[in-house]
């Protein structure tokens, strides 16, 4: 429940407005970190288009082959996540970045040289010490905006993603199909560096400055904060991502077997714009979700996609629900994690949801193109959207279970707070003839 400066219940609002937007924007140092974010996750989202163009064309191999690259880089990513996070939170950023841009550089440097048997363990160490942007973003984020004000902060940090993930494979695809793969790579491997040096430059904080006030703080032991609700939230976080990697390969494979491939990306442009959509109004109005409501509304609205495919138009249409609840998932998550991680280990909690996100995106895509290829394109979204809402019928407990225990607080809280000013404001008597 929201609170007041004082710590007692505030006025729940659910219009929507500017207000929160320009409150967190005017915050120092929010503005250039979104900035900065949208910029160094470009070339991040290029990478997977590319590596899969050069391995295919260049190196001669398959899709599969590929597919391998990619799912090295995202295994190595998942498990360097959290390790690059605590590493975080015990040395701080820099010695991070300066490490992971410096492993960034050696392998877009060489990739390009590499066979294909030497590529794939690389990718892997790639992975391992990739360049921690989007948890950095995250967790400096919680940084730098206070409680109240982070779920606009969060959706505009959502909707950059979104906006990188429209912009760096598109070029990846320009680089690719005008110059080449090769030196696409090597493109695509300054632009991290460059992210890297950036991050580097600008040094957000990662904690704020009554964290930092208090100096070092103790190591808390996994087992105290990795709570039932924590990895409840990391559940969620993977199934969104699953949701949304099928989703992708089912649009492209209903529009195949149609006929209208020619309109995959208006069609994919629809749905990056709805998620952008509902991701400003889920930071604009003042009413929290959960996000355990919110991979619950996704995955219902995907279920049925796939009957709109009939014309490429109508899929778009269908797509319409699905897409409005994207990026309100991920930044709901990204909220909740925020809040509920310690300062002290928030880099870590960081990390691991972003190896959640990460685990999500590598089942989801390929899962659809099994399930398709075994079935029917609309099937790729029906069972991924199933699987999303059996997530979140899993979790719905411990959300359940979390919700009492904050209206619990809350009503202590209302007592304590109606007690202090009866005791501020004591009943005058008044004399009687």
């Amino acid at each position: 429940m929201p609170t007041s400066g004082r710590g007692c219940p505030a006025e729940v609002r659910t219009d929507v407005n500017m207000k929160p937007y320009r409150a967190a924007l005017a915050l120092p140092g929010l503005r250039s970190l979104l900035l900065v974010a949208i910029l160094a996750r470009v070339p991040l989202t290029a990478t997977g288009v590319t590596l899969t163009f050069y391995v295919v064309q260049d190196l001669g191999r398959g899709y599969g082959a590929a597919g391998l690259v990619g799912g090295a880089i995202t295994v190595g990513a998942a498990i360097g996540g959290p390790l690059l996070g605590r590493l975080v939170d015990r040395r701080g950023l820099r010695p991070v970045l300066v490490l992971t841009t410096v492993a960034e550089a050696i392998f877009w440097s060489i990739a390009p040289q590499l066979s294909y048997s030497l590529l794939l363990p690389a990718a892997f160490v790639a992975g391992l010490l990739a360049l921690p942007i989007f948890s950095v973003i995250r967790q400096s984020i919680a940084a730098l905006v206070p409680l109240e004000r982070r779920r606009p902060a969060y959706a505009l940090d959502s909707m950059s993603v979104e906006l990188s993930f429209m912009i760096g494979p598109a070029l990846a695809t320009v680089g690719v199909t005008t110059i080449s793969a090769r030196l696409t790579l090597y493109l695509v491997g300054a632009g991290i560096v460059v992210a890297g040096v950036a991050l580097w430059l600008l040094n957000p904080p990662v904690r704020n400055a009554t964290e930092q006030a208090a100096g070092p703080q103790p190591r808390i032991a996994r087992r105290q904060w990795l709570t039932s609700r924590m990895v409840a939230i990391f559940a969620v976080s993977t199934a969104a991502t699953l949701v949304l990697g099928g989703t992708d390969v089912a649009v492209i494979a209903v529009l195949r077997e149609n006929g209208d491939a020619a309109f995959t990306g208006a069609v994919l442009s629809v749905w990056a714009v709805a998620s952008l959509v509902g991701g400003f109004a889920y930071g604009a109005v003042h009413r929290p979700f959960s996000p355990v409501a919110l991979i619950g509304g996704l995955s219902l609205a995907t279920i049925p996609v796939g009957l709109g495919g009939s014309h490429w138009w109508l899929l778009g249409l269908a797509l319409l629900p699905a897409g409005l609840l994207c990026a309100p998932t991920i930044a709901a998550t990204s909220d909740a994690v925020s809040r509920l991680a310690p300062a002290s280990v928030r880099g870590e909690a960081m990390g691991m949801h972003g190896s959640a996100v990460t685990v999500g995106m590598a089942i989801g895509a390929p899962l659809a193109g099994a399930v398709i290829d075994a079935s029917a394109p609309l099937w790729g979204f029906a069972v991924t959207g199933a699987i999303g809402a059996v997530v979140a019928l899993a979790v719905l407990p411990i959300e359940l279970r979390h919700r009492r225990s904050d209206a619990r607080a809350a009503s202590a809280t209302a007592a304590a707070c109606a007690t202090a000013k009866g005791a501020a404001n004591p009943p005058t008597l008044t004399k009687t003839t």
